[in-house]
Order: structure tokens, then sequence, then C-alpha cells
């Protein structure tokens, strides 16, 4: 059976990562979190707030990160598209990879597909980042990777143990 909202557009089950490290960080992601809603996008659940060291370069300030469980009708680029004007809107700006920014917006699954074009999902990096797999078991403990086919429980135990340690919610 396929979901569907009213219109007849397909619903799909979403993962996004947010995350702040300038200015007001929780701010930040609360202000993310509704203009999501504000552009139709249904938060089903929301993880703690992780702060985590900057990477990189651990000495720039450190980040506030969430992960979403969201329903939406909008395709993936749409969804990406829809990411990156929050983000401006919250006053990022273009510059250097992995500098400091006031919001960040990854997707990381969209309903369990695969993409490798204009978009890439699963997120390529996420396997590896403790920032993203610790607040994902937090709000789904059964979530498994889609194209690596692992449990995310044996994916966060594959990180380094420092990473593990590293990351404090708050």
């Amino acid at each position: 059976m396929t979901r569907q909202d009213i219109s007849g557009n397909q619903v799909k089950l979403v993962y996004l990562a947010l995350g702040s490290n300038l200015g007001n960080r929780l701010i930040n992601i609360e202000l993310a979190k509704i203009k999501l809603l504000e552009k139709g996008i249904i938060i089903l659940k929301s993880s703690s707030h992780y702060e985590t060291l900057s990477w990189p370069n651990p000495n720039l300030p450190k980040y506030i990160n969430i992960v979403l469980e969201v329903k939406t009708c909008l395709a993936p680029n749409n969804l990406m598209q829809v990411c990156k004007k929050i983000e401006v809107s919250l006053g990022r700006k273009q510059s250097v990879k992995n500098s400091p920014r006031e919001c960040d917006i990854d997707i990381l699954d969209y309903d369990q597909k695969i993409m490798d074009n204009t978009i890439n999902l699963p997120h390529p990096r996420m396997h590896n980042r403790n920032f993203v797999l610790i607040p994902l078991f937090e709000i789904n403990k059964k979530w498994v990777h889609p194209r690596l086919k692992r449990h995310i429980k044996r994916l966060i135990l594959t990180l380094p143990k420092k990473n593990i340690t590293s990351i404090k919610q708050i």
C-alpha cells in the first residue's frame, strides 16, 4: 500500500540532519524547524540536541546537531532546494567547505532511496558521523542504511571510540 496525502501525492519518510555552530545555535535550529513546517514538511520526531566538536578543525566553534524524522510530498531535489533556501534565510553564506555556519540541513535518508546524480542518497558520509548516527538512533533504533544494508547500532559501533565519547547530549 502506498502512503498518500489528500492531494494524491506520495508521502515519503525522510531523515534530515540539522546543525549550527554560529550565532545562537539552539535558536537557529528551532527556526529551521519552523521554516520546514511552513514549507509543508511535517515533523514526526526530533532527536535531542547534541553538541560536537567542529570537523575537520576542532578549534572552530562547537556544533549543535539534531536529526528529524519528517514526511513530505516533495521530490528529493525539491526538498534539497527548500533546505538550501532555509539555510540562506538563516544567514548561511557561500564559504569554504566545512566552515562555520548558522544553519546546515542535510538529507540523510529519503524513503530508503538510493540516488547518485544531482543529489546523493543516502547522504554519502552519514555512516561515519557521530552527530548523525547517535541522534538518528535515538529516534529510530531499527533504521538500516539503504546502501550498506547495515543496522544503525552496528554503524555506531564501528565509529572510533573517541567519536562516541566526544558527543554530548544537551
